[in-house]
């Protein structure tokens, strides 16, 4: 999804691109004067892009002002659609398992989102967990999110993090890497009184 999305992307950029520097270069061209081919609407200074009569031809039709506001609605959410795709990561759909035998199973990725959870919520000092599996299915990446308690040890928790609920996902999955991006919060809490 990432990749067809950067390549959608970059299709996108670069034909808005190239319209804008033709369109710019040919109207810019025609307005400081220079020859512009005979085919081409406007041909000097003096010439402008619209009409009075192309302003007003459609005015009057009943049709003109719900097309042009759908359309304008239209390009409108596509324009939503595609910037919130881009803050949009894709979560991996499944992960290929090497069996042994030559041959490869599938597992879900939201079941091995959902072990690795439950593997580091249950070390000391973790109150909640939250992972999300990325990548492609051969080479998974995971990015987890460790809420720790007020009495936790950063240093302590990623160490067990690493040599337990990720060595458990490793060896499960038969996966010689599993890279990691580890971010720790602190749960909230109430000061406590000294007395």
């Amino acid at each position: 999804m990432t990749v067809v999305l950067r390549r959608v992307n970059r299709v996108l950029l670069g034909l808005a691109g190239l319209i804008l520097v033709l369109g710019g270069g040919a109207v810019l061209a025609a307005a400081t004067g220079l020859s512009v081919p005979s085919w081409w609407p406007w041909s000097g200074p003096s010439d402008v892009l619209l009409t009075t009569a192309q302003r007003q031809r459609w005015r009057n039709e009943g049709w003109w002002w719900p097309v042009v506001i759908a359309a304008l609605g239209i390009v409108v959410l596509l324009a939503l659609w595609w910037l919130i795709a881009q803050f949009r990561r894709a979560r991996l759909a499944e992960v290929l398992v090497d069996t042994g035998d030559g041959e490869a199973a599938v597992l879900r990725g939201r079941a091995l989102e959902g072990a690795l959870e439950a593997d580091a919520a249950a070390q000391d000092g973790v109150a909640r967990a939250k992972v999300s599996l990325t990548g492609r299915r051969g080479a998974p990446r995971t990015r987890i999110v460790l809420l720790l308690e007020p009495h936790a040890s950063p240093g302590d928790a990623l160490t067990a993090l690493s040599t337990e609920a990720l060595a458990h996902a490793r060896t499960a999955t038969g996966l010689p890497a599993l890279p990691t991006e580890a971010r720790l919060r602190a749960v909230k809490h109430r000061a406590r009184r000294v007395a």
